[in-house]
């Protein structure tokens, strides 16, 4: 197998599961590459940047080896780019709306991996300071991750699982989330990116999330929905999924609570500053102009400790009944 180069660095048990999982073959991978890469020409109308068969490779074992399928992802991942150019004009980590993002924890990347050997990405929504940075800014910073993240083979093949925790996320904050934007969201991630995702997790999430996940329902892809897990406060049913032992203490798990500075450290390496300059005070005095009213301001999320949130929210409505079907994947409750 003159191509197995390509699996380098890889632990025989992640070839294994390769092959058994996403009918990965060492023998073979090279004319499964070059197949998806023969296909280009009937796209002329996108530019595809980069053929090289690493890069290839991920999409391939995004879709299963299925080579058309592989190829359509492929495809879309260019046109995605294409079609939204302002989004990946300076899509690096220092540009300044994507560096405030991940200033700001957006997202958390846990250096634990799950017991599958998948990275777990989490978002604390409350965090969100729709005065700092925009949505739009939050999934740059997302897709810039995960672009960094999916370099790794591993990850390729075993995958992440995102967490979003939705505690004191105000109905306001929510308000800004227009079905257009999730759209956006969604499309980058479910259908225009090469990665595996094997769960979405919604933690402590409030009546107007669940209003908001039926609404974006229709953009999901079956397979995306299945996956989909509305745990409420029940962090137990979380608990089957994810082992305590890889979550930081506000999800209940072992590990200290999760430091907002620890992704965006790794990724900006020297460049990352804690610096004034990304504070909130000297940001808003930049821009006092458009800081509204006081009112706007006192509306805005308030910094708490979040580790406290979730215990609060647990004691609170830990006896509600009708909190235990949000448990079941999504298509339950359909």
């Amino acid at each position: 197998a003159e191509m197995t180069h390509l699996q380098a660095g890889l632990s025989p048990e992640t070839i294994e599961k390769a092959r058994l999982e996403l009918n990965e073959n060492p023998d073979i991978l090279h004319q499964d590459i070059q197949q998806v890469r023969d296909m280009i020409i009937t796209r002329p109308d996108i530019g595809f940047l980069r053929t090289d068969d690493a890069f290839i490779l991920r999409f391939l074992r995004a879709r299963k080896f299925h080579q058309t399928e592989a190829f359509r992802l492929l495809a879309q991942y260019f046109q995605y780019r294409q079609l939204n150019l302002d989004m990946f004009k300076n899509f690096k980590a220092d540009d300044p709306g994507i560096k405030r993002a991940l200033t700001d924890g957006f997202p958390g990347v846990l250096e634990t991996r799950d017991h599958c050997g998948r990275k777990i990405l989490l978002l604390f929504a409350a965090n969100w300071d729709q005065s700092r940075n925009s949505f739009i800014d939050i999934l740059r910073a997302i897709l810039l991750s995960l672009e960094v993240l999916i370099e790794d083979q591993e990850l390729q093949i075993n995958g992440f699982i995102l967490i979003i925790d939705w505690s004191n996320f105000s109905f306001k904050q929510a308000s800004k989330l227009t079905p257009s934007i999730l759209k956006l969201a969604i499309e980058g991630l479910q259908d225009s990116f090469p990665a595996r995702f094997g769960g979405v997790h919604f933690v402590n999430q409030p009546w107007y999330i669940h209003a908001l996940y039926t609404l974006i329902k229709p953009f999901l892809k079956d397979k995306t929905r299945k996956r989909i897990f509305l745990h409420g406060n029940n962090l137990n049913s979380l608990h089957q999924l994810i082992h305590p032992e890889c979550l930081p203490s506000e999800f209940g798990g072992t590990l200290p609570p999760y430091d907002m500075g620890t992704w965006a450290r790794t990724l900006l390496g020297p460049d990352y500053s804690d610096e004034n300059e990304y504070t909130h005070t000297s940001y808003n005095a930049m821009h006092v102009k458009h800081a509204s009213s006081n009112l706007e301001r006192e509306a805005s999320p308030k910094p708490m400790k979040r580790s406290q949130s979730v215990v609060e929210a647990g004691t609170l409505k830990h006896e509600d009944p009708a909190e235990n079907e949000n448990t079941q994947p999504l298509l339950a409750l359909d």
